[in-house]
């Protein structure tokens, strides 16, 4: 019997109801646009709410001298002159309006006894311009975004897998999928889609993403709609990933921890980053922290199971109660720790795709006419290190700025062309799938991904290992030819799983065809066999499978901005 086909139609389709593309929804929603936002997980546990320490804003209410410029400044400086500077001037001058539009939603922030919003330093900022709530902000601004969406009575289908971007001759007209409970496909029709479907950080083994989320859907699905990705190689290990249990391996100990106070030691008890940046010790980067902490464990003084130290215990306990309240609650439901007597067992965990697909700074448009990509799934603002508390900012900035765009894109349109073959061959792609009786399995192939981009493509990278794993993915990609896949009385994950395992795919060849292209260490890269900075890399690679990789230049820091930033400072970095 024909799946059955639900049609839907709207003006603007958002994929992703994490706090981008809830943004994008609020925005058009205000402004009297049809919109439905999808998501495949339940709009109140997107990835979004796993944000912990703050969001970056100039509001200078606890250090006067701050600016969105020196904000732009330090944005720019650590990542490694590779961030777009006209993308970073947008998020910076931005940011504010983005806390004032999330307070004017009724969010509540921490502050001062005088009413200030309180301020907290992070890693690499000139000043403390990091807002927070506790160490659960990003739960806090999905919240805020999951009842504005409610009060405007935005449509949200929940549980629905987009399976490709229907597209007609260079321009988008929708998207195809399927409900995860019970197989429906939906075809939605959409004279704009914005893709906010996250990152790719699911294809290593230890990371800060949760099952089955991050797998690099937003990647695939702009490819095949003729899109390019940027910087696909350009992945953040945060130093503080936990290590065990094994089924939560990678859960985030927030920023926040070293933000308060938190010190890193070794199994000798030496607090190591004193040998990596005496002067900023444990508020570096999170590329040298976590550059570090690996060099630390490979050279023989991390712990028995492979991690360092991160100790919050000389803390006031109601400063770690106050101000740490999710990292205490968790280690204590994971591990039965408690913080405020004993130190937690971390490592380096795959944290951030800081590349995503190619996007015009003024819009975040695309390649294809019509598709826009926001948050984590674009690119731009990171470069070769992102500083903790810029995405959440990021998402509200061009989550209104993107919002707005497509709403005028559908208003120029004089007509929208379909293509019929264009449906018919999303879902032969999806019935091709639930036709597959082959002997290999989805899961063991994901977990072969895995094992491949660890072992290959983790902190530190080398040509043999990157061509090994290049290897490594063409023996993965053959077996995919002959997966079985199973949907049964519990639902269409195994099918959900099998388009996962496309994206993944997908994604780990974008990333080690351009870690290999990018033969320097620059940031969150670091090539064992090219350990210094190449000027003639301080460029952007842009990866298509039709081109390859090819190289674009990044634009000028204006003036007002470079005269504020210092020069980028190598010392502390690889160590052979």
């Amino acid at each position: 019997m024909a799946a059955t086909e639900q049609r839907l139609s709207t003006t603007v389709l958002v994929i992703g109801t994490g706090g981008a593309g809830l943004r994008a929804s609020v925005e058009l929603a205000e402004a009297g646009v049809d919109v439905l936002a999808v998501g495949k997980r339940p709009k109140n546990d997107a990835h979004t709410s796993l944000a912990a320490g703050g969001i970056n804003a100039a509001l200078a209410t606890m250090d006067p001298e701050d600016s969105w410029q020196q904000h732009a400044a330090d944005t720019l400086k650590e990542s490694y002159l590779l961030g777009d500077p006209r993308t970073t001037e947008i998020v910076t001058r931005g940011a504010a309006r983005g806390i004032d539009d999330l307070e004017r939603y009724g969010m509540t922030f921490a502050r001062e006894q005088d009413g200030r919003i309180s301020q907290r330093f992070f890693g690499a900022h000139t000043f403390r311009r990091t807002a927070f709530a506790g160490d659960y902000t990003g739960l806090e601004i999905q919240r805020t975004l999951v009842r504005r969406a409610e009060q405007l009575r935005i449509p949200v289908l929940e549980g629905v897998y987009i399976t490709r971007i229907l597209t007609h001759e260079g321009a988008v007209f929708g998207a195809y999928g399927f409900d995860l409970k019970d197989g429906t496909r939906y075809r939605v029709h959409a004279d704009a889609v914005i893709l906010a479907a996250g990152g790719h950080t699911r294809i290593w083994r230890r990371t800060s993403s949760r099952r089955d989320e991050n797998t690099g859907d937003s990647f695939r699905l702009a490819v095949e709609a003729g899109a390019r990705l940027r910087d696909p190689e350009l992945v953040q290990f945060h130093p503080s990933g936990i290590i065990e249990p094994e089924n939560a391996a990678g859960t985030l100990v927030s920023e926040a921890a070293r933000g308060e106070g938190g010190v890193l030691r070794n199994a000798l008890g030496e607090r190591y980053m004193s040998r990596y940046d005496p002067e900023r010790m444990e508020l570096s980067t999170r590329d040298r922290v976590a550059l570090a902490s690996y060099t630390e464990i490979k050279e023989g003084r991390g712990t028995e199971k492979g991690g360092v130290w991160l100790d919050v215990s000389h803390l006031p306990r109601q400063t770690v109660m106050d101000r740490l309240p999710r990292v205490y609650q968790t280690l204590l439901d994971l591990q039965m720790l408690d913080i405020t007597r004993d130190p937690i067992e971390v490592a380096p965990t795959a944290h951030y795709s800081m590349g995503g697909v190619w996007v015009r700074p003024e819009d975040h448009s695309t390649d294809v006419r019509g598709l826009y990509a926001i948050g984590e799934a674009s690119s731009g603002l990171h470069g070769a290190n992102r500083l903790g508390g810029n995405s959440l900012v990021e998402l509200l900035v061009y989550g209104r700025i993107t919002g707005r765009a497509a709403a005028a894109y559908s208003e120029s349109l004089a007509a929208q062309p379909r293509s019929a073959a264009a449906v018919a061959e999303a879902r032969t792609e999806v019935d091709g799938l639930l036709a597959a009786d082959g002997p290999e399995n989805v899961r063991a192939l994901q977990r072969a991904v895995r094992n491949t981009m660890t072992e290959h493509a983790g902190v530190v990278r080398d040509e043999e290992g990157l061509r090994t794993g290049l290897a490594e993915l063409a023996a993965i990609e053959k077996r995919t030819e002959d997966v079985g896949v199973h949907p049964d009385i519990a639902g269409f994950q195994d099918l959900a799983h099998a388009f996962d395992l496309k994206a993944a795919v997908l994604a780990a060849r974008a990333t080690l065809e351009a870690a290999l292209e990018r033969r320097e260490t620059r940031g969150c890269h670091n090539r064992s066999d090219y350990p210094d900075m190449n000027e003639e890399l301080r460029v952007n690679l842009v990866w298509s499978p039709a081109t390859g990789i090819t190289r674009e230049s990044v634009p000028p820091v204006p003036e007002e901005i470079a005269s504020l930033m210092e020069e980028v400072p190598t010392d502390g970095k690889l160590q052979e």
